[in-house]
């Protein structure tokens, strides 16, 4: 059978599209073709837990003389994930329609059910965060007021040539044991905050801040602390009023899953003093711990036993966290307007409950965002369906199936399918974490966005397997002239872009920890830059980037279109990936140039590797 009976991302054959709150109707629709001689049709529902139900279609009327449309109306009742296919009934026998391509579905047992993502009627995302630009800054390596640092532990290598190449020098195990630090601070910030704010930011997104004994500081020593390198706690407290002033707001990354084996936590080389859980069964912490044979047999994260695994449903480290006078409330207290939640997926269901209690008890517009690699509404991580944006844990996540998306289209030149894949997450995610997802496309966990697309993905090749970073002439050239492709795409995309800082000026660097050099200050590519901040503009000026639906276009040869739309405004961004200009028809006239291209009538005229942005109002 050649015929499409239903498609999920079609307003006639499901509304609302997407996924739906606790009790609200959804109609679902069949196409049958007449000659098919359909008797009856049934929506078979299965939810997560394996309840099955089925609910009779009625014939609702014929469009033309070749189809027939049935109907259901189906109200889910509770939160979670359902999965539905249809059967349909003639003369001899009965028949599946499943999933197959996209959203589109066929007769054929063999295919997939289809997946409604059923989310709290109370879930609400904040606001502020929606159509904003965020801003990722690796702290030690961002900006230095040059304030000289006190109480600073005698084995931090402190750097005085800022932009030097990252230090590296593993062991002869592997292990890094020695860290650079470039001074980078929180005044530093709070000076940069009009250069920020010129990219059109409403959110910086800081990595760890608390006292560590690594530049990264995810090996957490004191979460009740900031690091001595950056400041004090005053100083954050300045850097977050600051930034607020100018409309930015602060979230801080949250690393809870595990500590540093160097903590007062855990305490394995007796830095403090204090009683740690490497030093007694008798600490306070002890229990917060996973010791298989005390005291040096103990799970880490990853196997890397200077990060502890914590115990994240251990009922003393849950209300030391995200208690009353937990950590999240603290720093929440002293200007913070979310957090970034480190691993999110390794963070147990009865953790990330009490941690999104105590953070809206706390500011009820707070920002909670999880690090989750794939579709975070279908995620199994140890064993169990995680209920991550069903509305009682993550407000959003960071968007990694955009970014490989984004990240795949400019290296491979391959525009097939793209669409979908865009489509697929917005289909599945409630549509308050659509609008609130971090659209990363680089961050400190991979290599620079310019190095990748400079080397068309060829960065691994490095010597010893990790690459520094290194770029020709004419590779930079290549790796700007896609920078500035993704960037389009990111910008316009639903959800909030995320430049990794430094992107935006050029900045070189491989793998970590080249992916974390000095803000290049003084050496800036000030025509990126100017590009960047064009896009930041176009974001700030088009209501329709807050919340307008991602409607596709077209996406095959080298060229990706889609446009999103809203109230009054369309606006359709074209991506042309071909090593040569094009001629692209756009689908009526009307359109008008805010970037990219020229227009002429509906043809569009674009370079090779360029994106073009345009907007048509509704009539």
């Amino acid at each position: 059978m050649s015929f499409i009976p239903y498609n999920s991302r079609l307003y006639y054959h499901k509304s609302p599209f997407g996924a739906v709150r606790e009790g609200e109707e959804t109609t679902f629709r069949i196409v049958m073709p007449r000659a098919y001689c359909c008797t009856g049709a049934n929506l078979v529902v299965t939810s997560d837990s394996g309840e099955r139900n089925s609910y009779p279609m009625w014939w609702e009327c014929m469009e033309g003389e070749n189809e027939e449309w049935w109907k259901v109306t189906f109200t889910p009742e509770k939160s979670g994930l359902y999965w539905y296919h249809f059967t349909v009934q003639r003369c001899d026998g009965e028949s599946i329609i499943t999933r197959f391509d996209g959203g589109k579905g066929r007769i054929s047992p063999d295919g997939r059910d289809f997946q409604l993502t059923v989310y709290s009627k109370e879930f609400s995302t904040p606001d502020w965060i929606k159509g904003s630009v965020i801003y990722q800054i690796f702290p030690d390596r961002f900006a230095s007021s040059g304030t000289k640092k006190r109480n600073i532990p005698s084995e931090r290598v402190l750097r005085t040539d800022w932009g030097g190449t990252p230090m590296w020098e593993p062991d002869c195990e592997g292990r890094i044991t020695k860290y650079d630090f470039f001074g980078g601070d929180f005044k530093g910030i709070e000076q940069k905050l009009d250069y920020i704010k010129s990219l059109g930011v409403g959110c910086i997104y800081l990595n760890p801040i608390f006292e560590a004994h690594s530049n990264h500081r995810y090996d957490t020593a004191n979460y009740e602390k900031t690091d001595p390198l950056l400041g004090t706690e005053k100083q954050f407290e300045s850097l977050c009023a600051s930034a607020e002033k100018k409309g930015i707001k602060i979230i801080l990354d949250g690393v809870f899953s595990h500590t540093g084996s160097d903590s007062i936590y855990f305490n394995k080389e007796k830095r403090y003093d204090c009683l740690g859980a490497y030093n007694s069964e008798e600490s306070p912490y002890f229990d917060w711990y996973k010791f298989r044979n005390y005291p040096d047999d103990y799970e880490s994260w990853w196997g890397v036993d200077i990060l502890p695994e914590i115990n994240e449903e251990n009922d003393g480290y849950i209300e030391y966290i995200a208690g009353e006078n937990g950590i999240l409330r603290k720093w929440l207290k002293a200007g913070a307007s979310g957090w970034r939640l480190d691993v999110a997926d390794e963070l147990p269901d009865k953790f990330l409950d009490a941690l999104r209690k105590a953070v809206k008890a706390e500011k009820e517009d707070a920002y909670i965002l999880g690090e989750v690699w794939e579709d975070a509404s279908n995620k199994i991580s140890y064993g169990s369906r995680r209920p991550y944006l069903l509305g009682g844990q993550l407000d959003s996540v960071m968007n990694y199936p955009f970014a490989d998306c984004l990240v795949d289209f400019a290296v491979t030149a391959n525009a097939d399918g793209f669409n979908d894949k865009i489509a697929e997450i917005c289909e599945n995610y409630p549509k308050e974490a659509v609008d609130s997802l971090m659209n990363h496309i680089g961050t400190h966990d991979t290599c620079r966005i310019l190095n990748r697309l400079a080397t068309l993905g060829g960065y691994r090749n490095g010597c010893e397997g990790r690459y520094s970073g290194g770029l020709s002439d004419e590779q930079r050239e290549t790796g700007k002239r896609l920078l500035r492709l993704v960037a389009a795409m990111q910008f316009t995309l639903p959800g909030v872009p995320c430049i990794y800082y430094g992107d935006e000026a050029g900045l070189d660097g491989g793998e970590d920890p080249f992916n974390r050099g000095c803000y290049p200050w003084g050496n800036e590519d000030n025509e990126l830059i100017e590009y960047y901040r064009m896009l930041g503009r176009i974001r700030a000026e088009h209501p329709v980037f807050k919340d307008g639906c991602f409607v596709s276009v077209s996406s095959t040869l080298g060229c990706v279109a889609y446009e999103r739309q809203g109230g009054s405004e369309r606006i359709m961004t074209v991506a042309n990936r071909n090593g040569h200009s094009i001629v692209y028809i756009l689908p009526e006239e009307g359109y008008e140039v805010l970037c990219g291209g020229t227009v002429n009538g509906r043809e569009l005229y674009l370079d090779k590797e360029t994106a073009a942005i345009l907007i048509r109002m509704n009539d």
